[in-house]
């Protein structure tokens, strides 16, 4: 953990009600045991070919954090750096209104996909009760990272390290 990261960690938004699976995450270094299947918030269907051979960063997040809008430019620009690498970037919002969500991607002009879908996510990838709270994911399926809070530019576009290792 960089310095940066962990002098963020105090000042994390805590949210209990964000992610509510009591899942049993992979360790580091684990395989994770994606969901066959969720559902976008366009509609399209993101299935396990999505995590085959590419590396992943999955970010958690909240309509009502304040470190998430920070966090999530960020993300915006690491999901426009990956097209066409072998890196997939996911979003998960704890909430379930189609509708705010929609308007707060279209606000800030994000276009990294989202899902509403957390339960299978977070079954996944264990229940954090913290948000923003980016996963990261190798190339062969395994758990690298989990790291709660808000991070910085630098820190979020480092992940594109992830889709040159094998």
């Amino acid at each position: 953990m960089t310095l940066r990261r962990r002098d963020l960690l105090p000042a994390m938004a805590l949210a209990p009600w964000a992610f509510g699976a009591q899942a049993t995450p992979p360790a580091r270094g684990e395989a994770v045991n994606w969901p066959q299947q969720l559902s976008l918030l366009d509609g399209r269907a993101w299935t396990t070919e999505q995590w085959r051979d590419r590396a992943a960063v999955i970010v958690f997040w909240s309509l009502h954090c304040g470190f998430c809008e920070r966090h999530n430019v960020h993300v915006e620009k690491l999901h426009r750096a990956a097209a066409g690498k072998r890196l997939s970037v996911l979003t998960v919002v704890a909430e379930f209104d189609a509708d705010a969500v929609r308007r707060r991607m279209a606000q800030r002009a994000w276009t990294f996909p989202v899902t509403l879908g957390r339960e299978p996510l977070a079954a996944a990838l264990g229940a954090r009760r913290s948000v923003p709270l980016t996963v990261t994911v190798d190339r062969k399926g395994r758990l690298s990272e989990v790291i709660p809070g808000e991070m910085f530019e630098a820190d979020v576009l480092g992940f594109m390290q992830l889709a040159e290792r094998g």
